[in-house]
């Protein structure tokens, strides 16, 4: 029979391990290893089955835990482990060295949110980048809050049929048998916050909060007693339902989530917000809820929007329109007008999710063109998705170059202490200094001998082969398959064969069957005789992409056949749990998207900090980072795609030359470098079957390219890297800003908004009348000055409203511009009537084509950018 109430009953634990239930309740432990080695002491059969240190304290009976009291070596270490998370969390660490100008709190707002196993809220790269970012925060002492979503059944969990077609299941979450906890107000209610719904309806939503470290993060959760069952199902899972479904998931996270931050400051007292950073357009919600603040202190819509944009962060993730949330703008109006924001003009907010740029759908609104026009700082998340973005928004800074938009870059990173391998944690604490990950001495992997790196990556990738076996076994069981058919699967996979992995989502653009090209070739390379390669591939496809879908059930098939079953595995349900044997175990981590749509990507992040090298596209991050001695690159058939030209072959055309130049590295360099052909001269390399045992046998080309990649990616692609860039380069940039507009009962907002509807009013009124120069002789030469004066109609503008420069560089054919410098030209005299003489000198530094414009921008010193409000008038 049935259960008709279920709920979960909290563990009590003896005061003398009492501080169990602290650090079971602070996800630290998901990174820290003296805390983990603490909980496996308990139980070690236990935790190896749950990792999850709430789950195995509710595991123990009365007795048990009476027995675990008892214990008085257990008791001392119980109370050490507790005391270092004491220092953790109220010691002085790097963000406390910086001066006065960093932000006394910073709020981060994300949709998904990948911090542990136990809590499954997040999907992919997005939600396992947000975690990355709270837990490095935590240990740079960045005072963060997180702000997101609790969502009942995560995202799914993956499985397969027999015929290798992927399956889904939502199992809910108990949010009790969680490390979370309620808040709650003074009179132990629980905290909530409300938004009104369109026909007099109203959402409201609990406030849990989990604590990543240092770092509060704040979930919402709408299964609560007072909504009606829609409204309950708001948060039921990540990513699910669309249309109304979504957007009301993105209003509470967003409107409800600013609620959620004060009432989360007026309960425990902390520093309101300095900073808010939307981490892509799912949240950009919470700059209308911000301005409805501000509305109603007073402040008028473009005062409030001015002082909401100054300390306004936006992060892109998507390189591709496709990728970004889009409503249509009535949808959005139908809501607003319920009341979620009274007094603010819906005409306004409406405006700005507007698609008003060349090639924009008018009826449409876009989440990400809202993230930035409510931002006063908005980045990608690599360099070259940093271009790419400037490319894919430069319809709202019409009249400039693209290189001029204003979205900067900080490249992802991912956080060491938590896809580290133990084994290579304790390599590195031993060689490379006990300090944090940024002050390691990295260089010192130099001083590890061949042999040891060599035997270390025997054992991760032994460890990887372990877990495949048993997830294969698992997988196939659920598929169908009896234990009687399934004795080859211990046999799956060689410890002493170049492994080769590919994890990942499983959009199309991220080719998970480019490998499949040529079946007699992959299948060839997989059997060869003296360098065989093996893969070990996961992925998940969003459960209505019946392409992507389709794409994963070709791998399986290929997979299945029973000649080559024993070197290609696809792995169901990939998770965090699986990716911490996954990455490391690998030796190659392979990446080949359709360059360039992959926006950063960090799954090769983690392989390289584990020793893993990689094989991949110039795409997102290994564009940047990749320097010919830490990996492969592939090369792609249409690289100026990058730059949005057309493409030169057909889409199967292209997938075909990328194919066989993947075929080719394996075969002729990664392959051989790994079996130490090439180190070996003639004298006969070992295989797959013979262990490398003499150092005349070690493959030392091959592990020089790990001594390469550990001591130059390892540092380089730290999310604690990542969170300085972020606060050196906007956290604190937009937190002086929002004080100086602030200042004085918004004074300054004040002053950048009615000079903002002036300059807007006028500038149809400004022009560049002509251009003089002088100096030039007939035959210049580099070094020669050019003297240029330029007369400048302002209209009702003043001198001081504006900045009249002049942009010089070398020419194109077309005469554009290219490599373009610019230097401000100063007033000279007034004209009268609105017209000015504004002069200067630039030097000719090149030789070949040279030219020069003339060009008018607005001037504030409130603004963030010159190009900040789209407006300017070339001659």
């Amino acid at each position: 029979m049935k259960a008709i109430r279920r709920f979960t009953v909290r563990t009590v634990l003896p005061e003398r391990i009492q501080p169990l239930a602290r650090l079971a309740s602070n996800l630290r432990w998901s990174w820290h290893r003296p805390t983990q080695q603490l909980f496996e002491r308990l139980d070690p059969k236990l935790w190896r089955q749950s990792h999850d240190p709430v789950a195995l304290l509710g595991s123990f009976s009365r007795e048990q835990l009476q027995a675990l009291a008892a214990d008085e070596d257990l008791v001392a270490r119980v109370h050490e482990v507790s005391q270092d998370l004491d220092r953790y969390l109220t010691g002085s660490r790097w963000y406390q060295s910086l001066g006065a100008d960093a932000p006394k709190s910073i709020a981060y707002f994300s949709p998904e949110y990948g911090i542990a196993s136990v809590l499954p809220q997040y999907s992919g790269g997005l939600g396992i980048l947000a975690g990355d970012h709270l837990k490095a925060a935590s240990d740079l002492g960045v005072p963060l809050i997180g702000v997101g979503l609790l969502y009942a059944a995560g995202y799914f969990k993956q499985s397969l049929s027999r015929d290798g077609w992927q399956q889904e299941t939502y199992p809910v979450l108990d949010p009790d048998g969680l490390p979370l906890s309620l808040l709650r107000e003074a009179d132990g209610t629980p905290a909530q916050v409300e938004l009104p719904l369109p026909n007099d309806r109203r959402l409201m939503a609990h406030i849990w909060r989990a604590d990543v470290g240092r770092v509060p993060l704040l979930l919402l959760d709408s299964n609560v007693a007072g909504n009606d069952e829609a409204a309950r199902h708001i948060t039921d899972r990540l990513y699910g339902g669309g249309g109304d479904h979504r957007l009301q998931q993105e209003l509470l996270l967003g409107m409800g989530g600013v609620k959620a931050l004060r009432i989360f400051q007026r309960l425990t007292g902390c520093a309101a917000p300095e900073v808010f950073h939307t981490n892509e357009g799912h949240a950009g919600f919470l700059g209308i809820e911000r301005i409805r603040e501000l509305m109603d202190e007073g402040l008028t819509w473009d005062e409030a929007l001015a002082a909401g944009r100054a300390n306004t962060v936006f992060t892109t993730h998507t390189p591709v329109p496709a990728g970004i949330d889009r409503f249509e703008r009535l949808q959005v109006g139908h809501f607003f007008r319920a009341g979620l924001a009274p007094n603010v003009p819906i005409d306004k907010i409406l405006a700005l999710g507007e698609e008003n740029y060349s090639g924009g759908d008018p009826i449409k609104f876009n989440m990400a063109v809202m993230g930035l026009r409510l931002a006063q700082r908005a980045n990608g998340v690599a360099k070259l998705h940093g271009v790419v973005s400037r490319g894919m928004f430069s319809g709202l800074w019409p009249g400039f170059d693209t290189n001029e938009v204003p979205i900067s870059s900080v490249t992802n990173g991912v956080h060491v202490p938590t896809w580290v391998d133990p084994r290579i944690a304790e390599l590195a604490l031993a060689k490379f200094g006990n300090g944090s990950v940024r002050e390691r001495q990295w260089d010192k992997v130099y001083d590890v001998s061949d042999a040891e790196i060599w035997q270390l990556r025997r054992e991760l990738r032994g460890n990887l082969i372990e877990d495949v076996r048993r997830r294969l076994r698992s997988s196939w069981k659920k598929r169908g398959a009896t234990d009687a058919e399934l004795a080859w699967t211990d046999h799956v996979l060689d410890p002493d064969v170049l492994t080769i992995g590919f994890a990942r989502r499983v959009p199309t653009y991220k080719r998970l069957t480019l490998m499949l090209r040529d079946p007699a070739r992959l299948k060839a390379l997989l059997l060869h005789p003296e360098h065989p390669i093996q893969l070990v591939i996961a992925g998940k496809s969003h459960p209505a992409d019946e392409q992507g879908k389709r794409m994963i059930q070709d791998l399986v098939r290929f997979t299945d056949d029973p000649e080559i079953r024993h070197r290609i595995v696809f792995l169901p349900n990939y998770d965090i749990a699986m990716a911490r044997t996954l990455f490391p175990g690998c030796d190659v981590w392979l990446n080949n998207p359709l360059r360039p749509l992959e926006a950063c990507g960090t799954s090769g992040m983690k392989a390289a900090i584990n020793g893993g090298l990689n094989l991949s596209v110039l795409d997102g991050w290994w564009d940047e980072m990749y320097d010919g001695d830490n990996g492969w690159a592939i090369p792609t058939a249409n690289p100026s795609t990058a730059s949005g030209a057309d493409s030169l072959f057909s889409a199967d055309e292209r997938d075909d030359i990328e194919a066989s130049a993947l075929y080719g590295l394996l075969e002729n360099h990664v392959a051989p470098r790994f079996y130490a052909d090439e180190a070996a001269e003639g004298a006969g390399a070992a295989g797959p079957s013979e262990p490398l045992a003499t150092d005349d046998q070690l493959p030392h080309q091959w592990i020089a390219m790990i001594r390469h990649t550990l001591a130059n990616l390892g540092p380089a692609v730290s999310a604690e890297r990542m969170v300085e860039d972020y606060v050196r380069q906007l956290y604190t940039p937009a937190s002086v800003s929002g004080r100086a507009i602030r200042n004085n009962g918004f004074a300054a907002a004040r002053n950048l908004a009615g000079w903002t509807t002036r300059v807007h009013h006028a500038w149809k009124d400004v022009a560049v009348e002509h251009v003089d120069s002088l100096g030039m002789q007939d035959d210049p030469q580099i070094g020669d000055l050019v003297r240029v004066s330029a007369f400048i109609q302002l209209g009702s503008l003043a001198p001081e409203d504006v900045c009249v420069e002049i942009a010089h560089g070398k020419v194109s054919e077309g005469d554009e511009l290219l490599d373009t410098s610019f230097d401000q030209l100063t007033l000279k005299e007034d004209l009268g009537d609105g017209r000015f003489l504004f002069s200067g000198e630039v030097q000719i530094d090149r030789s070949g084509s040279f030219g020069y414009t003339v060009r008018v921008l607005p001037h504030h010193p409130s603004l963030a950018s010159k190009t900040e409000l789209g407006l300017v008038t070339n001659a």
